[in-house]
């Protein structure tokens, strides 16, 4: 396995900016965002290391030639917006933009994108089954064509009132995968799977590595705090940011031995990015930093 981050945390930097940082802290990947230009609808949004829209064949060629020269590879191009939105300008802008990215994954040779299912966040699961149905088959079709693979994190994006009541991706329980798989068989469709979203959705996160093995294409470490005196309170319905947080590896409720032996067992041998979206380590480029080498440096005990 390599281990990488992903680079919307230091969206203050430009690509070579970023990639050097991730050559002098010793990362052997980076998950490079590609947003489209314009305001980000949310926090680690609306970041773009590399402008996909405009990539020529010459600024590919220096990319990929810069990666080979600095031994950071590229694990995959991240774009993560709600493709389902229930806004139909707003859904075919995404699915466009998406299109882009994997058109630049394919021109950089990463052939790898990681996304959201997405969806109508006032419509119920079976609603947006059927939307499923309709909107992702030409993506997927798409993806095939150029053999580049689509990771779908597994991310809720639910956490306040703005994603209340559905949340805003419709990928996040094994239950659920089941079933986007059966309608979208594709061997270009795959997982990337991140353990922080099944702590607080109180769901085992080392089974699904054995049921999904073959589905798993990325991999995010990101840990989660859960406050039980907090989930007391509110509990299970109320806005989870109300008793959980986010925070680096090894600060959270995550078990990494586990969690990484089993990738083992099951022979995952890709690229392992982390996540950070810590608050405590946001104050300033520097904690950032700090945020991504204490990460790097604990992970790295599991990790050959």
């Amino acid at each position: 396995m390599k281990l990488g981050f992903v680079s919307s945390i230091l969206g203050q930097l430009d690509f070579l900016e970023m990639m050097e940082a991730a050559r002098e802290i010793g990362f052997q990947c980076v998950e490079v965002a590609c947003w489209p230009n314009g305001k980000a609808e949310r926090r680690y949004a609306g970041v773009s290391h590399i402008d996909v829209v405009n990539l020529d064949g010459a600024a590919a060629g220096e990319i990929a030639e810069y990666c080979r020269k600095t031994g950071v590879e590229i694990s995959a191009l991240a774009f993560y917006p709600n493709i389902l939105d229930g806004d139909p300008d707003r859904r075919k802008a995404n699915i466009a933009h998406l299109r882009q990215v994997m058109l630049a994954s394919r021109a950089l040779g990463v052939n790898m994108v990681t996304t959201f299912i997405g969806r109508d966040q006032a419509r119920t699961v079976e609603e947006n089954l059927e939307i499923v149905s309709e909107v992702w088959p030409p993506i997927v079709a798409f993806a095939e064509e150029l053999d580049v693979r689509i990771a779908i994190e597994n991310c809720p994006m639910l956490f306040g009132a703005d994603q209340w009541p559905g949340g805003q991706n419709l990928m996040t329980t094994p239950a659920v995968w089941k079933r986007i798989f059966e309608i979208l068989p594709s061997a270009h469709l795959g997982i990337n799977y991140d353990p922080s979203h099944f702590i607080w959705q109180m769901v085992d996160y080392i089974q699904p590595l054995y049921t999904f093995r073959d589905r798993i294409f990325h991999v995010h470490c990101k840990d989660i705090k859960l406050y039980p005196e907090k989930l007391n309170e509110v509990g299970i319905m109320g806005y989870p940011l109300e008793y959980m947080t986010p925070k680096i590896p090894g600060l959270g409720d995550v078990d990494w031995a586990r969690y990484l032996s089993a990738l083992m067992d099951i022979g995952y041998d890709g690229n392992v990015c982390i996540e950070i979206e810590d608050r405590a380590f946001e104050s300033s480029e520097e904690k950032i930093l700090d945020a991504l080498r204490l990460s790097k440096r604990y992970l790295e005990q599991f990790i050959v």
